[in-house]
């Protein structure tokens, strides 16, 4: 072997361990509220990013995180903060600013991708029953960096934008003028359904009817947008709503047996998916019953019921034209199968992000989470007033995609 064949074989040799190397995970900043699970709470911190750091199962198969976490930044830090222990566990930094967390306490954008988890915390509530959580202040502060540096990633922002229509709507313009992909929103839509539906793309929709339980700021929100992921592949697209109505306590029988009487059969068909449904009268069972009345803008009737007492869940039916019965399933699994895969819901949304910080390409539309954020806004404005409001503000239209992503097993 003469001086230049050692030479390239050495370099091929040097070379080779490269080839086979594994891809370069994206790096991910976590900006969150409060990081705890002491057996009381177990927060959205924890069952989103502790997926980003142990794995998750989205369709019941154990994936392996394909981004890594390198720094957080928590707002509120109690005495059962986990944070501190799982970072020297897995050796991301803590830091004390939002901004020293995207760039790594240095002076540019340093990190591939934001996952921003702005619930529960030690946050006052309103006199309407909204909790008033910081995430519109967070989130200007992480585009704050967007701005000095010249650069974006992606976003996730888990649940709704804010407590205030005006806020949500000025995050999703920011992602809109500066460039970045932006997903949102909710884990419920992203869960099994039981039975399997999904309303077929184009499907002329003639009427809705979602039920939830739970708080109704929290709870309320994954209603509608559970409601929303379902109505939004209708005909023509989403068109906005026209107006919403906050009923409560005896009116929400009143309304339902009378201009509302078309949501009776569609109630019905929806008790019937859920696996939590208790004996007796809806009416003897809800002691303090709540109803959304939504009107879209192309027609489309649609109402939630907040039933607390009766069934647990989230069960959704909808009337399609030409379709003798209403399309009717149960968002999640029952009860004893759901123990053998704690939190089932959380393993779709994680994908979903994971999916969008290495392609760069939300797999939902953000504008429902938009819509149904600044809906829910609007229905508390409702309950202080005690009437219906006309909606000019949520002419958000947008297409669902004809291939939308929820777990199916």
């Amino acid at each position: 072997m003469n001086r230049r064949q050692a030479i390239a074989a050495g370099l091929a040799a040097a070379a080779a361990p490269q080839a086979n190397a594994q891809p370069t995970k994206k790096t991910v900043a976590a900006i969150v509220t409060m990081y705890t699970n002491d057996g009381r709470l177990n927060t959205h911190a924890n069952v989103i990013v502790g997926r980003l750091l142990n794995g998750y199962s989205p369709n019941g198969v154990f994936t392996e995180p394909r981004t890594r976490l390198v720094s957080m930044y928590t707002d509120q830090a109690p005495p059962a903060d986990l944070s501190r222990g799982l970072s020297e566990k897995h050796g991301f930094k803590i830091y004390p600013t939002i901004r020293d967390a995207i760039t790594l306490g240095g002076n540019g954008l340093a990190v591939d991708a934001v996952c921003f988890v702005g619930e529960h915390g030690d946050y006052p509530t309103n006199d309407r029953g909204q909790k008033l959580y910081p995430r519109y202040e967070l989130m200007e502060r992480i585009v704050e960096v967007f701005r000095r540096t010249g650069k974006t990633v992606p976003v996730f922002c888990d649940k709704h934008f804010s407590y205030s229509w005006l806020k949500a709507k000025q995050m999703y313009a920011w992602s809109r003028e500066l460039k970045f992909p932006l997903m949102a929103g909710s884990s419920i839509p992203l869960t099994v359904r039981t039975p399997e539906v999904e309303i077929p793309y184009g499907a002329e929709v003639e009427s809705a009817v979602m039920l939830g339980y739970g708080g109704l700021d929290a709870y309320g929100f994954h209603t509608l947008e559970s409601l929303q992921c379902m109505v939004e592949r209708r005909k023509g697209g989403e068109t906005g709503i026209r107006s919403v109505e906050w009923l409560e306590g005896d009116a929400v029988w009143k309304w339902r047996d009378a201009g509302g009487r078309w949501s009776v059969p569609l109630m019905e068909a929806a008790l019937s998916r859920s696996p939590s449904v208790k004996p007796g009268r809806i009416e003897d069972n809800v002691k303090n019953p709540v109803a959304f009345h939504i009107e879209y803008r192309d027609g489309l009737q649609a109402a939630v019921f907040m039933i607390d007492g009766h069934s647990s869940g989230w069960t959704f039916a909808g009337r399609l034209k030409g379709n003798a019965e209403p399309a009717a399933t149960h968002f999640g699994q029952a009860r004893d199968a759901a123990r053998t895969r704690p939190l089932v819901h959380f393993d779709g949304l994680v994908h979903c992000m994971e999916e969008m910080f290495v392609t760069g390409k939300p797999l939902y539309p953000v504008e429902r989470t938009l819509l149904t954020t600044c809906a829910l806004s609007i229905l508390f404005e409702s309950r202080a007033w005690k009437k219906r409001i006309e909606t000019p503000e949520l002419d958000i239209v947008y297409r669902a995609p004809r291939d939308a992503y929820f777990q199916r097993a």
